[in-house]
């Protein structure tokens, strides 16, 4: 359900966006408004608790948004909350904002190596991603996970390449699990 929420939302957001050439500000918009209410907690405690009504909801969106930000984006928000779908707010701006990034060839990859990498290597890794892939441009998230051994783990969207260490291991201790078994199925 809450999938359906953020496309069917975040499509229209995009549509609109699209049609009326503002992509950057709602774009920017929709960073923005995902900042605060990460910052404030508070709103979404408001938004979902049970005994505030709708109204007194859509009052609290207009009172902190109405004026510093878009018309459209105030009203988008008033209508998810009126359908009772605040909940899957901040899943419909991910959704926008990894749209609007698709839409301009910008991919989001993960890395996740061994060791901590240099700068160097960093650009040398998306380099080899901007050659590989359609995207012009990456945003890069590093982490480091000694547990890999070697090697790194890079992910963007559903596409996984891993080349660590570990999972070479694993591999490796598999596939000779399976001869052993092999070599005893021929025994006399």
């Amino acid at each position: 359900m809450a999938k359906l929420v953020s496309k069917t939302y975040g499509d229209a957001l995009f549509e609109i966006a699209t049609e009326t050439d503002r992509m950057d500000e709602f774009f920017e918009e929709a960073c923005g408004v995902r900042t605060v209410l990460e910052e404030n907690t508070q709103i979404s405690k408001l938004m979902s608790h049970p005994k505030i009504v709708k109204e007194e909801k859509i009052q609290i969106i207009e009172n902190i948004f109405k004026g510093k930000i878009s018309d459209e984006m105030v009203g988008l928000m008033r209508m998810i909350v009126d359908k009772g779908h605040f909940a899957e707010f901040r899943s419909v701006l991910d959704y926008f904002i990894t749209e609007v990034k698709e839409s301009q060839n910008i991919g989001t990859a993960y890395v996740t190596s061994a060791i901590e990498l240099s700068d160097s290597q960093k650009k040398q890794i998306v380099a080899r991603l901007i050659q590989t892939t359609k995207y012009v441009e990456f945003e890069m998230h590093y982490e480091v996970d000694a547990a890999l051994i070697g090697g790194m783990v890079i992910r963007i969207k559903d596409r996984v390449v891993d080349s660590s260490i570990r999972t070479k291991i694993y591999d490796l201790s598999r596939e000779l699990s399976k001869i052993q078994l092999k070599v005893g199925e021929c025994a006399p």
